[in-house]
């Protein structure tokens, strides 16, 4: 018993005291317990089996405050990230990434290989992101890839894992059968005379069956497959770690699909006491196969009694009827469209200890890509035959070096005073060139785009370059008395190339301070039960400077213009010049406690932050007589407030079993505050959408009119005008007149209907261990957002032209009063309204992995040091009401299709095997 009991002690005080992690911050690495700054850590372990082409797309759920949402289920797809909630309207909203010590902004990271990754920290309060000034408004995520130890053997692991995913649901359209009398019923409606047969008998309807199914035609089970190979270790003076690693994952949409080779080199190197070198290094090639632009829709738009082929074998080329778009089974089988991107990410340093404790870090680093897409569509389907054949072929660089200077003293005064000063200057330049070109009109669709000059239509070329750079000096003191007190001050000021000449430099403080109370010699006889409890509070200022190049200056765009039937090209002014455009600035405060109860057993993490953010990026209206509609100016503001808590258990901590649970949960409350020049809402829609930006409500809320029931007979004379129809019909929607005026019109009887940002987001994990097995469990929820299911508006035109929601089944008939689902008819006039909105709310187990970690017996007689199998399901289960393809969608940004699903490849459920060998 004293033996076990021991034991256990021991593990608690090595694994279980919170502070004593230590995380990576912005230009260097703390001890959990001196941070003052609002910092988590993401558990590694639990994003490993999760099926995904980037880390980024794995961080759902695992961080309080982080909202992760795919804008893609392709592929190498990328997401949407918000860290505590969406600070700008027209700016960037997604975080800051810095990896390996690099900072970038605007990637998918399909690029990096999360087998690659040793830990990822994000930085969420102004104390934390301020040392990185412009670019920390939107919370900063400090990536670190693996190395080996000093005076470490070396090792080789292998990881390796084969899968299968699939489609998670489909959505309920008509069959053939149901489609036919939909049409019937839509051209009767038109013209009643002809009769209520006027595109089939009711014979033909009953032969058609269930026709073709478009969903299954084009989804399918889709394999994905991950091996990498990693060699690492270290002497005394060097450590290193070198992988390669090949990930394929085909789309579950047929002929898409995404592909990587990585390889990944990290090297430190001590020459001497007084220097150290290092050096990171990450290269890779992917390769993407694309889907067909608007594919989705097709699919479910396409009538089932539309075949895919013809008698003769040939595809059928498109939608028989009025609405004509493609044979969407031809656009999948015969576009090609193919990206390819070669990646490079560098990092290089030297450190010298000039003097005891005073160090110099000098770092020079350079992230180039190239991305080629080369596409072809063929002239014997719809899609190429008006051009017949169609070649295009784009390119795009971007380079960006990097250069960075930092000088750190750490200074101890009477044992009980503890500082570490910051100095540093840098400097990043980031540059991107494209180009395109294309012809149409092929002899023969055998070339491809391998010849563009064989096509005899030249169509007109693109290109484009720009460059923008930013200079910074920054400084930071770190306080430490007795390990009680803790005090951080940071100061940033940078200069960035995108804003006005009256404008280029903004300043960037923060303050934080902590007290760890647990300490404290009155603390004492707690401990037992409080083992670490800490107190913090932190204010700093931020910025944003995300909104493209030149914005401040007066630009000119090329036109072209017919003079004597021949073509001129010309230029003319597109933007007036604006040299007091400035950054956009957020405040931010934040009250965290930080407790660890049972020595360790029980960690909570409790945070209250508010931000605001001022001087927000707007397109502001101004008089015509300019020359100009709008210019970008500084104007209004936009807050954030809310709670996290996250808590972590030690449930059961024996030898044979254990089990412990993390959890957390996050509230946000976004609000616009201002909108400058006596503004108080502006409208961004088109037919399919409507958003509106409004003072005192919060970003992403959508916009349109509101359902009031079916119109029914008799009820023409009296209710018709709140049908917005010219001659209104039984059967047709009612709308609520919203401005009292006695009518329904589209354009002015329209509110608020949804909001897409949600009330609450959790997760919650549990890790057993049982012998030699091992399982978790990740739950994963967002509360409280609605959704624009944009796809089951288009399907409930109930046209006739086009398939339609399973929902036509009950739509209004004579014999059929339906109050809730419309008529057919020919000619539909689309309203967005409240009938589009669902209920976005969910609930997912995010992943389940179970593993079996094979005996010393069985590894020695293999000759290896550790073996591990496992399975696991990504997405297996989701719990929701949304009647989509899957409720973990947003097609855009904060003011327009935020929310908004139409289209959107959906994100699969996956099956995992893989196996963790260790020699």
């Amino acid at each position: 018993m004293y033996d076990n009991s021991d034991a256990i002690e021991i593990q608690l005080q090595e694994n279980y005291r919170f502070i004593d992690e230590v995380v990576v911050v912005g230009y260097g690495q703390q001890k959990k317990g001196d941070l003052t700054g609002a910092v988590s850590s993401v558990k590694l372990g639990q994003m490993k089996s999760i099926t995904a082409s980037s880390f980024n797309s794995a961080l759902a759920g695992s961080v309080a405050g982080v909202q992760v949402t795919p804008t893609s289920g392709a592929p190498g797809g990328g997401v949407s990230i918000r860290v505590r909630g969406s600070s700008s309207v027209q700016g960037g909203n997604e975080p800051l990434y810095v990896i390996d010590g690099f900072p970038v902004y605007g990637e998918t990271f399909s690029q990096l290989n999360p087998g690659d990754i040793e830990s990822i920290n994000i930085l969420k309060d102004a104390s934390a992101t301020a040392i990185y000034g412009s670019r920390g408004a939107n919370g900063v995520v400090i990536v670190t890839t693996k190395n080996g130890s000093f005076n470490q053997k070396t090792q080789v692991v292998y990881d390796g894992s084969i899968g299968v995913q699939s489609l998670r649901k489909k959505i309920d359209v008509l069959n053939a059968r149901e489609f036919a009398q939909l049409r019937n019923d839509a051209l009767y409606d038109t013209n009643p005379s002809l009769g209520k047969y006027q595109y089939l008998s009711q014979s033909e309807i009953d032969a058609l069956g269930e026709g073709t199914d478009w969903q299954d035609a084009a989804f399918r089970s889709a394999r994905v497959t991950s091996h990498q190979l990693t060699v690492s270790g270290g002497g005394s003076n060097v450590r290193y770690s070198i992988s390669g690693s090949y990930f394929d994952q085909d789309g579950i949409i047929r002929n898409t699909g995404f592909s990587r080779f990585t390889t990944r080199a990290n090297l430190d190197i001590k020459l001497n006491n007084k220097l150290r070198l290092g050096l990171s290094l990450n290269g890779n090639k992917t390769d993407t196969d694309n889907a067909p632009s608007g594919i989705i829709s097709s699919l479910l738009l396409m009538p089932p009694t539309a075949t895919i082929y013809e008698a003769d074998g040939s595809y059928t080329l498109r939608n028989p009827f009025e609405n004509v778009f493609a044979n969407p089974i031809a656009s999948i089988n015969e576009r090609i469209d193919k990206t390819r991107r070669y990646y490079v990410l560098a990092n290089a340093f030297a450190e010298w200890e000039i003097i005891k404790n005073l160090r110099l870090k000098v770092a020079f680093g350079a992230n180039i890509s190239n991305s080629k897409n080369k596409s072809y569509v063929p002239s014997y389907i719809y899609d190429g035959a008006s051009s017949n054949g169609s070649a295009s072929i784009s390119s795009s660089d971007a380079y960006s070096w990097l250069n960075e200077n930092t000088l750190t003293y750490d200074l101890r005064v009477k044992r009980h005073h503890s500082f570490n000063f910051l100095l540093g200057y840098t400097q990043q330049v980031n540059i991107n060139e494209s180009f395109g070109a294309g012809s149409n009109d092929y002899v023969t669709d055998d070339l491809l785009y391998n010849n563009l000059a064989s096509g005899s239509v030249i169509t007109t070329p693109s290109s484009s370059a720009s460059k923008h750079a930013l200079i910074s000096y920054l400084g930071r003191v770190n306080y430490n008395f007795r390990e009680r007190y803790y005090l951080s001050a940071s100061l940033r000021t940078d200069g960035s190339s995108r804003f006005g000449s009256d404008k280029k430099w903004g300043v960037f403080p923060s303050v934080g301070a902590s007290w760890n109370v647990a300490n404290e010699k009155f603390f004492k006889p707690y401990t037992k039960i409080v083992s670490d409890l800490k107190a913090r509070i932190s204010y700093g200022v931020t910025g944003n400077q995300e909104i493209g190049n030149y914005q401040s200056l007066s630009t000119l765009s090329s036109s072209r213009y017919l003079f004597n039937e021949e073509t001129a090209i010309g230029f003319r002014p597109d933007r007036i010049s604006n040299a007091e455009l400035g950054w956009e600035t957020t405040h931010q405060y934040d009250a965290g406690i930080d407790a660890g109860l049972f020595g360790g057993r029980l960690n909570i993490c409790l945070d209250y932050y508010y931000k605001k953010t001022e001087d927000l990026l707007l397109d502001v209206a101004i008089p015509w007589t300019s020359g100009y509609s709008s210019s970008l100016q500084n104007y209004g503001s936009v807050s954030n407030k809310g709670f996290e808590f996250t808590v972590s258990s030690k449930n059961f901590t024996g030898k044979k079993f254990s089990w412990d649970t993390q959890f957390n949960i996050s509230f946000n409350r976004n609000k616009v505050l201002e909108l400058g020049g006596g503004v108080d809402s502006y409208i961004t829609s088109n037919m399919s959408y409507a958003y509106i930006v409004k003072v005192g409500e919060p970003l992403g809320l959508f916009y349109g009119a509101v359902v009031d029931g079916v119109l029914q007979e008799g009820e023409v004379e009296t209710k018709g005008k709140f049908t917005g129809q010219g001659t209104p019909k039984p059967g047709d929607l009612l709308y609520k007149d919203i401005d009292g005026d006695g009518t329904f019109v589209s354009a002015s009887d329209r509110t608020i209907i949804g909001k897409a940002q949600p009330d609450f987001l959790f997760s919650l994990t549990n890790n057993f261990t049982y012998a030699n097995f091992d399982l978790s469990i990740f739950l994963h929820g967002v509360v409280g957002n609605e959704l624009h299911n944009g796809t089951k508006q288009s399907l409930e035109l109930f046209n006739g032209q086009q398939n339609a929601d399973g929902t036509a089944r009950d739509r209004w008939t004579e014999t059929n009063a339906s109050n809730t689902v419309p008529r057919a008819k020919l000619d539909p006039a689309p309203v967005v309204s409240n009938r589009f909105i669902e209920d976005g709310t969910f609930v997912r187990i995010k992943n389940i992995t179970l593993g079996y970690t094979f005996g010393k017996r069985i590894t020695s007689l293999l000759g290896i040091n550790s073996l591990r199998v496992y399975a696991s399901a990504t997405n297996p289960i989701t719990w929701t009401s949304y009647s989509g393809f899957d409720p973990e969608v947003t097609s855009g940004n904060n003011t327009a299709q935020q929310g908004y699903d139409s289209g959107i490849y959906p994100v699969a459920k996956s099956y995992n095997f893989g196996v963790n060998i260790k020699f």
